[in-house]
């Protein structure tokens, strides 16, 4: 599924050209990858060496893996803010 536009992807290799049918964002990004994870050590899972940017660019990772449901990411992302928020306001920023 693309990230940018949330439409399937149908097809059965990513590779760092592969740009989504639907809207022409970038596949093989960090955004669209299952290691992704906001907060995270350059935001991954999985050990890199170099941060990566732009997250929404195509990149030369060698880890990347095509996320192929965004459910638990998506839900975990809004938790994820609003535990930041909140810390924030503890501090008054």
């Amino acid at each position: 599924m693309c990230r940018k536009c949330g439409k399937p992807v149908l097809i059965a290799e990513v590779y760092r050209t592969t740009v989504c049918a639907d809207c022409g964002a970038d596949l093989h990004s960090c955004i669209n990858c299952k290691y992704y994870a906001p907060g995270s050590h350059y935001d991954c899972h999985e050990t890199v060496d170099e941060l990566v940017s732009d997250k929404e660019r195509a990149n030369f990772c060698h880890s990347f893996s095509l996320n192929k449901d965004f459910s638990s990411s998506t839900s975990n992302a809004g938790k994820e803010q609003k535990a930041r928020d909140a810390f924030a306001s503890l501090f008054g920023n």
